[in-house]
């Protein structure tokens, strides 16, 4: 039935956080709507999907106590924005935009969509500079540089929780210009809610912070990383900041996926996912970078826990596809004892040369790292041959480069909770290279 221009109680099915509604007169693709439940409550919706007069809407929320008979869908006529301005410093807010650090909402300045303004290929500056994670994998070995898109690939039982509450609390500029942190923290039980809350509540108003909860509304998850970023394009392009988005995890916004496809009864691609997953993605990664004439950067680093801890699985292949490298989390390293536990040998990241600095700086990082990662290659290959014919059975060099690996494990990549400046980084991979000086590295 329809009740004006604007309004229908039209709903023809309801299917998990999905609505469908039919006889609509007029609408378009992510328009808001307002939808009133035979109870009274009001809730919010965008529109997914048209055919013909058939509407595809999404509700926020949940659609606990709706029904086909007496709910009310009122069109808006207006795209999802997001609240902006200087009061989101310093904040915490769910996956709708609302306060969870018990503070009232601030006053927006303005509003954007959070579907986020496209950049322009040709506007796209190159990413340089380099921003200093505190952890010596990361910083010396595969840099992680201002604009680019950086994933963190980890298997369940890893330590990525508190690798991603160290970035929390050690990322900065290394020349200490305004920096802001962007997290977002997708499907967090209740335990895992209160460990991030202690790091945010020291760290003053740097930060902005989305969290959805495991039990919150499965669209509040895909709706999550979208805020963040309209916020982080806000503070990059308007005001000028450098800005870090850390998302973790994107597994769980990619079950997400999965599962509202699922409602939307489309065709399965790999594993069950649908089919567009990966253009999904891309709109979230590439909305990372820099522009021409601006001094703001947006840096991406997303963390994917991979399902049976498998690298080729459709979520961390997808990713690899659209972002530049990957930190990789080794369960042997881990095993050992060694944090963080970063397998250094499939990490990489494609834009460190743009990151380490000029003339004779770049030429002592570059150099550095690569004596490193092929000391450390030799090493862990010769390890294969140990196996099979014992330490006591191989050439004294070999012995050595077993040594090197063993010691570049226990005194370059685990550094425990400390944290390593870059001069702290390269001074401590200079000394280990000495002590092997008389094997060729």
């Amino acid at each position: 039935m329809r009740l004006s221009e604007h309004q229908y109680r039209s709903v023809s099915a309801i299917r998990g956080p999905l609505l469908f509604l039919e006889r609509v007169f007029a609408s378009r693709l992510g328009e808001l709507v307002r939808i009133e439940s035979p109870d009274g409550r009001s809730l919010s919706g965008e529109v997914l999907k048209i055919s013909g007069g058939e509407v595809l809407i999404q509700v926020f929320g949940g659609t606990h106590g709706l029904d086909t008979r007496h709910t009310t869908v009122s069109f808006s006529d207006a795209v999802m924005r997001a609240p902006l301005g200087d009061g989101v410093l310093g904040r915490v807010f769910d996956g709708s935009f609302r306060p969870l650090d018990d503070l009232p909402m601030f006053i927006p300045e303005f509003r954007m969509p959070v579907t986020g303004a496209p950049i322009n290929p040709v506007a796209r500056a190159h990413p340089v500079e380099f921003i200093e994670t505190g952890f010596s994998t990361i910083d010396g070995l595969n840099t992680l540089v201002k604009g680019q898109k950086l994933p963190i690939f980890t298997c369940a039982g890893l330590p990525a929780r508190e690798m991603t509450d160290q970035l929390l609390r050690q990322a900065r500029l290394p020349d200490g210009g305004p920096f802001v942190l962007v997290f977002v923290a997708l499907g967090l039980t209740h335990f895992e809610y209160q460990f991030y809350r202690q790091t945010l509540e020291h760290m003053q108003s740097r930060f902005v912070a989305f969290i959805n909860l495991a039990d919150d509304p499965v669209v509040e998850r895909l709706l999550a990383p979208r805020l963040a970023l309209t916020v982080a394009e806000d503070l990059a392009f308007r005001r000028e900041m450098d800005v870090l988005v850390i998302i973790t995890d994107m597994t769980n916004y990619c079950d997400a996926l999965r599962e509202i496809s699922t409602a939307r009864e489309e065709l399965p691609g790999r594993r069950g996912y649908p089919g567009h997953m990966y253009s999904d993605l891309a709109s979230l990664y590439e909305r990372a970078g820099r522009i021409h004439g601006r001094k703001g950067s947006i840096t991406l680093l997303p963390t994917v826990t991979m399902p049976e801890d498998d690298i080729t699985h459709p979520i961390p292949d997808l990713t690899g596809y659209i972002t530049e490298g990957q930190i990789v989390l080794s369960r042997e390293l881990h095993q050992k004892g060694i944090y963080p536990p970063v397998d250094v040998l499939p990490s990489l990241s494609r834009l460190m040369q743009h990151g380490i600095g000029k003339g004779q700086t770049r030429k002592d990082h570059r150099d550095v790292a690569n004596r490193l990662y092929r000391a450390y290659a030799k090493g862990c290959d010769l390890r294969r041959l140990e196996a099979v014919v014992g330490r006591d059975g191989m050439l004294a060099d070999d012995r050595r480069l077993l040594d090197f690996a063993d010691r570049f494990e226990t005194e370059f990549v685990h550094q425990g909770k400390k944290r390593r400046t870059i001069d702290a980084t390269l001074d401590t991979a200079k000394t280990l290279l000495d002590s092997f000086r008389e094997v060729s590295l």
